[in-house]
């Protein structure tokens, strides 16, 4: 199993913690496939104190990669032009670029998963005004024609997502039980296929006391609770809506495996809580798993050599196992400019 490596944003903690990863016992015998900047990559060495020996190839080289670590250089951001701690166009242009190159090697059978170190929205967003996040980028680049879903893992206990990064004011007008449904069926889907059969799943409700009888308002009974009864009625172990204050007390003492909630931080702030060192973030629904540590890119402490390698390691040791578990999946050829096509227009379809 090989895992394609994407560098994140060079302002941040993303090359330092590339860096650990790769000088890491517990990856010594995994087959990684970096792709960024050569230079960008020796700094985070530096930072890190580790010292790396990885061969450096051209992007036409990807053909007959050899076992072990590789770097494949697209010298898209020379570390002496960047500014630690700090978001830019120039960092941000990068991430995409090696955002997007990693996913189409995973199409196309070149690695089995992909990974990335933490990117910075905004510094895309200075690159690419279009960009919103790495599911509408991926569902571009990849032109598929169903979007995955954020997970985030945790041993304890996973979390998926029916909204993800949208406004707050936009939630109840996003739901539906459809997509509540879709959510429900990918959580089983993907916990199965991670080793997890017939997964738990506890659904968080929308308002305080899940509407407390339709006094704190509707979506509870209307939307989220005939999707759980469809979602039940086609095999699906799931309990809800259950109001977002003790879904997850209940989910660590044992109950569910998993628990579904409405939008981004209902279920991000509980999940840091119990692990912020220890979680990460899994987008799936694409035929191959992508992962990341779920914390950010940590400006505070770039350079300082201070990052924790505790999230990243554990998303590099579940984007492996969850390739592992996978059954093999119908690929497509690898474009020559596959290292530099497609992100100008997978952001201009992205502003259509």
């Amino acid at each position: 199993m090989r895992i394609a490596l994407a560098i994140g944003d060079a302002g941040g903690v993303g090359p330092e913690l590339a860096a650990k990863l790769l000088a890491d016992p517990a990856m010594a015998g995994q087959d990684v496939v970096v792709v960024g900047d050569a230079s960008v990559l020796a700094m985070g060495a530096r930072h890190a104190g580790v010292t790396l020996d990885l061969p450096v190839i051209r992007a036409d080289q990807v053909g007959d990669l050899p076992s072990g670590h590789v770097l494949v250089d697209l010298a898209n951001i020379p570390a002496g032009t960047v500014t630690l701690g700090q978001s830019s166009p120039e960092t941000g242009a990068a991430s995409l670029q090696n955002f997007a190159a990693v996913l189409r090697l995973a199409r196309a059978g070149v690695a089995d998963a992909v990974m990335f170190t933490p990117f910075n929205k905004h510094s895309m967003r200075l690159a690419r005004p279009a960009y919103v996040d790495e599911i509408g980028f991926i569902d571009r680049v990849l032109d598929t024609d169903r979007s995955g879903r954020e997970f985030n893992v945790l041993e304890e206990v996973w979390n998926a997502r029916v909204t993800s990064h949208i406004p707050l004011s936009e939630v109840a007008n996003r739901m539906s039980v459809d997509r509540i449904l879709g959510s429900l069926r990918l959580t089983h889907e993907t916990m199965t296929g991670a080793g997890k059969p017939n997964p738990r799943i506890g659904v968080a409700a929308l308002n305080p006391h899940a509407g407390d009888g339709r006094n704190f308002g509707t979506e509870d009974d209307d939307i989220i609770a005939p999707a759980v009864a469809a979602g039940v009625a086609e095999g699906i172990d799931a309990k809800g809506p259950i109001p977002s204050d003790t879904v997850f007390v209940r989910a660590i003492r044992g109950e569910f495996d998993a628990v579904l909630t409405m939008y981004h931080d209902q279920g991000q702030i509980a999940m840091k809580l119990m692990g912020f060192d220890r979680g990460v973030t899994l987008i799936a629904g694409y035929g191959f798993p992508i992962v990341t540590p779920a914390h950010g890119t940590a400006f505070d402490i770039a350079g300082q050599g201070r990052a924790d390698l505790g999230a990243t390691l554990q998303a590099a040791l579940l984007g492996a196992r969850l390739a592992a578990l996978n059954p093999p999946r119908e690929c497509q050829p690898l474009p020559a400019d596959w290292a530099t096509a497609g992100v100008e227009g997978a952001q201009a379809a992205m502003a259509e």
